[in-house]
């Protein structure tokens, strides 16, 4: 595609939108798309990459830009610095005054900047980060999560097998490959668009991060089982389940949000199951879920987190959480394992997860609970999935729980752990 001033344009007008709105990215880009159809799909890419180029490496790219951190200098520096368009190609949009400041933006050693800004992380993160991984782990990680995602495909059994989606991918065109840990997983090469695919359309795949995926295997829900997701959302992992279910038993989609579980029901529509039942609450403590309590065989508590493990995806939430921020969500995510632990029966099990990096969301919060639920032990993820030919290094440490790392695993962050009420 070739590089024009009316695509620099858009890439500069939409930054600065973002820079200044309180709304997610990924709205904001959406929205903007909405507002200007004119631009195409190879359009919209192009500017896509550019202002999420900006937001995962905004201070390194500030720190090139000097005292005059402007929209249009960021979008500048991220072309030239980090999405490599030769000085021909800028020069369509350059002056001379940018052009001096370019060349000595280009010259700056990313080595010479202090840790946090290199690797593009705000100082407390940095620092919060710095006591759970070495130096070299580190490092690692925020160039794991400065990459942009790969696009995640999660194949439906109820309707086809991953080898004929694999093949019929293929064939019209899309490189895409097994995925190397999930069963169900399949990666495409590139970001190509769908959502018109005739077996998305009729629910042969959905859009998954294998990561999201594994968690379902943790929970490794049986046929005639009572089994609830009780942070449904839009219904990624309350789909796998029904599915791992033969769409058999019972499976309950809880959430909060009537806008979340509404995004469920297309969704639900084409992927053939009919045991699925979607149930907005008020809180964890609603009535409708004490009615539950000791039934369930199995209950999954993907929590709501600081997502921080999602940086690939959403490189803005490094940049709108905090440590109050964080302080917060743990007091809620206790609350609702707890809640939600009440639901599981005798010998039932209990998978407790998170896109989260950090260990108050995570380890803290889980030797919290078995402390003060000594009626719960842990499993050790990796038998877990290791019985369903699932093999794969869990935690470096040696430790029970699940930690993905884009690094390690080519996925999103993900934590996981699992227990089972004696």
């Amino acid at each position: 595609m070739r590089f024009t001033p009316a695509l620099f344009n858009h890439t500069e007008a939409l930054l600065s939108e973002l820079l200044r709105s309180t709304f997610p990215a990924d709205l904001v880009v959406s929205r903007y798309f909405r507002q200007n159809r004119e631009l195409g799909h190879a359009d919209r890419g192009f500017v896509a990459e550019a202002v999420y180029s900006v937001l995962r490496r905004k201070r390194s790219l500030a720190a090139r830009c000097g005292d005059d951190v402007t929209s249009r200098r960021l979008v500048l520096a991220t072309l030239a610095c980090v999405q490599g368009l030769n000085r021909r190609e800028l020069d369509l949009v350059l002056n001379e005054v940018e052009g001096k400041w370019l060349a000595q933006a280009k010259a700056i050693r990313l080595e010479d900047l202090p840790p946090a800004v290199r690797l593009d992380l705000p100082d407390w993160l940095y620092e919060t980060l710095s006591t759970e991984f070495a130096a070299t782990e580190l490092e690692a990680l925020a160039i794991g999560l400065n990459q942009s995602a790969p696009l995640d495909l999660r194949t439906n059994p109820l309707k086809i097998e991953r080898e004929a989606v694999l093949a019929r991918l293929n064939a019209d065109g899309l490189a895409a490959v097994a995925c190397r840990y999930s069963p169900l997983g399949i990666r495409l090469v590139g970001k190509p668009s769908i959502s018109r695919h005739p077996l998305f359309v009729d629910g042969s795949f959905e859009v998954q991060d294998e990561g999201s995926q594994l968690l379902g295997f943790l929970v490794q829900p049986k046929r005639g089982e009572m089994v609830a997701d009780f942070c449904a959302g839009a219904g990624g992992k309350t789909l796998l389940l029904g599915a791992l279910m033969r769409s058999q038993g019972r499976l309950y989609a809880f959430d909060v949000a009537e806008k979340r579980l509404a995004k469920l029901k297309p969704r639900l529509a084409r992927s053939g199951l009919s045991n699925v039942h979607p149930v907005r609450i008020e809180s964890e403590n609603d009535i409708k879920i004490k009615r539950l309590a000791g039934k369930l065989d199995r209950v999954l508590v993907d929590a709501p987190c600081s997502g921080l493990g999602t940086l690939r995806r959403n490189p803005d939430l490094k940049w709108r959480q905090s440590p109050e921020s964080v302080a917060e969500l743990t007091i809620k995510q206790a609350a609702i394992l707890h809640a939600a632990s009440v639901l599981v029966k005798k010998g039932g099990r209990l998978v407790y997860a998170t896109c989260s990096l950090l260990a108050a969301e995570n380890d803290v919060l889980v030797s919290a609970f078995l402390a003060a639920h000594p009626e719960f032990v842990s499993l050790p993820a990796a038998e877990v999935l290791s019985k369903q030919a699932i093999e794969i290094d869990c935690d470096p440490n040696g430790g029970e729980r699940l930690r993905l790392l884009p690094q390690r695993h080519g996925t999103d962050g993900f934590f996981a752990a699992v227990m089972e009420r004696q």
